[in-house]
């Protein structure tokens, strides 16, 4: 859609096939980025689950392999991008940046088309986002209506909403609710480490473009740089899952994934306060001139690749939590909200992105533009850094505080969620009505006074 209205197109110069003002051409960007997060926000929460579901009968460690190399092959993906489609947006022709990824996309649709038939994935009737919705709704009203949170009997508030407590959904129901509810403040934990992954195309894509991208004769593209956050990662996950096949059974988890996105947040803190003490380094160099997309520019003569620790801890910050969150996000919650618990942790992923946002239009306002300044050598954007840095920290102590509640894999999290469920009691109960009927069966004849 945005491909050709940035530029008149002409067939000759008596035929122009479209004359669309600035102000124009401004509404069909803005609508086709609004239809490009509809999209990316759908296929992110349905790709990955429908993925993992073929691996249900599978441990933690086999699924945090697969989510592991599931995010290798996106990130390599993303490196192509940023090298070749960056370059040719930048330095060739801006429309063929676009026109790439919309064959591509392209492709991809005929493709899913083709093998629908095999991606299909029938979840319970019970296990809508509206019927967890309805539980949270349930518990409250009654909450509500009681004037207190827990009555005798109730371990949580969340049982209100079952059908003996005065609500009308079922125990199987509400306890997979209660289940997913545990995973909240694993979620919540994640909006400002993914604030900080934000700084990519914000924070990090300023002090790029306002450095040095000549490198043996022609000019990087500001996008070139997140390759270098990717390529942690592309290292990380092979090494990573070496040493899990090595040091560890295949019995054994390994390390806590808890643990890893602990290391991983705490590697994200300090890529930000990096990139503060990058950004007092950077003004210290002359001031040159610079051609990015047809505009001359007033930078930093500082080498772009003085970034690259920045961009590098990052890396290694997405290399440990992201894998790890998916697996205890899949892994934490009984079978029929799996999905469910995915679609909740990109939503909260999403909430990080927004915050971040938020975040920098808070800076430039609340400062005048002194964080965020017009002109970046005139400004304190190092001072923003610092200050996420300090927040980002605070969020990692609080996160290793309750990192315990998602420590144990094989015992706690799998019997309480797999082995309380109805249908199962119900089952082993079965069995044992059986067994105690085969017993019956095969005894001998009892006498009256051992039948009485």
């Amino acid at each position: 859609v945005v491909a050709f209205p940035f530029e008149d197109i002409y067939i000759d110069r008596r035929h122009i096939l479209h004359t669309l003002t600035k102000r124009e051409q401004k509404i069909v960007f803005y609508f086709a980025l609004l239809t490009a997060s509809l999209g990316i926000g759908g296929i992110r929460a349905i790709v990955c689950p429908l993925s993992a579901y073929n691996l249900e009968d599978c441990g933690p460690k086999e699924l945090l392999s697969f989510f592991n190399w599931f995010y290798w092959l996106i990130n390599l993906n993303s490196a192509v991008v940023f090298v070749s489609i960056s370059y040719i947006q930048q330095s060739v022709a801006r429309n063929l940046g676009f026109l790439i990824p919309f064959v591509s996309v392209l492709m991809a649709i005929i493709t899913i088309h083709m093998v629908r038939g095999e991606m299909i994935y029938k979840p319970k009737t019970d296990s809508s986002l509206l019927t967890t919705f309805g539980v949270i709704a349930s518990a409250l009203k009654t909450c509500c209506v009681r004037y207190r949170y827990f009555s005798g009997g109730v371990t949580s508030w969340l049982d209100h909403a079952k059908e003996n407590y005065g609500g009308q959904y079922s125990e199987t129901q509400v306890e997979s609710t209660k289940s997913l509810a545990r995973l909240f403040p694993l979620f919540a934990f994640q909006i400002l480490y993914r604030t900080c992954i934000m700084q990519i195309p914000s924070g990090y894509y300023l002090q790029t473009m306002n450095s040095n991208l000549h490198f043996s004769g022609f000019v990087l593209p500001v996008a070139a740089m997140n390759v270098i956050s990717i390529v942690p990662l592309l290292i990380l996950v092979p090494i990573l899952e070496c040493i899990n096949s090595c040091l560890f059974s295949s019995k054994d988890t390994g390390h806590s994934p808890a643990i890893y996105i602990v290391v991983g947040q705490l590697s994200a803190a300090l890529s930000v306060m990096v990139a503060g003490f990058s950004e007092i380094h950077r003004k210290h160099f002359p001031q040159v001139e610079q051609t990015l997309s047809e505009e001359v520019l007033l930078v930093s003569s500082m080498p772009c690749f003085h970034l690259a620790p920045q961009y590098i801890l990052l890396g290694v910050a997405e290399a440990l939590v992201t894998p790890s969150c998916s697996l205890l996000s899949f892994w934490l919650v009984p079978e029929r909200i799996r999905g469910i618990s995915m679609h909740f942790l990109t939503l909260f992923n999403g909430a990080g992105c927004f915050m971040g946002a938020f975040f920098v239009q808070a800076a430039h306002a609340g400062t005048q533009g002194n964080w965020f300044p017009h002109l970046l050598h005139e400004g304190k954007l190092e001072r923003f850094f610092f200050f996420l840095a300090s927040l980002m920290m605070v969020n990692t102590l609080g996160f290793w505080t309750i990192a315990h509640r998602y420590n144990n894999l094989n015992q706690e999290y799998t019997n309480e969620f797999r082995g309380s469920l109805p249908e199962e009691k119900l089952l082993k109960h079965e069995k044992a009505i059986k067994h105690y009927d085969s017993v019956l069966e095969s005894s001998p004849i009892l006498s009256p006074m051992e039948k009485t």
